[in-house]
């Protein structure tokens, strides 16, 4: 019932808000197939009260750094799928690459 906008703002923001103060950070979606878990994280494009949370935290993060002054940032994400016991990394350079 809520806007993926809604759920990053009362959620994810939080979470970011403490990645930048140096802290470590996971969302962890998890759930059955088809229960909109690609959809919270992806989101769509249009509408961007649609946009998922990835690509707002992103936002979020880059923002920051570009406001921050007198500090240096060393940025690392990871998108992480485990399915049928097969972990793959949907950000790396093969997705179809299985991770140990």
């Amino acid at each position: 019932e809520h806007s993926t906008e809604h759920i990053y703002n009362e959620i994810a923001y939080p979470l970011v808000e403490g990645v930048m103060e140096g802290y470590n950070g996971t969302i962890f979606a998890y759930g059955q197939t088809g229960s909109g878990k690609s959809f919270t994280m992806q989101g769509v494009a249009d509408p961007s009260s649609q946009k998922g949370i990835i690509p707002r935290a992103f936002e979020h993060i880059f923002e920051s750094v570009q406001c921050a002054e007198n500090a240096k940032f060393l940025l690392r994400a990871s998108y992480l799928e485990i399915y049928n016991e097969d972990i793959r990394d949907l950000l790396g350079a093969d997705t179809k690459q299985k991770l140990e």
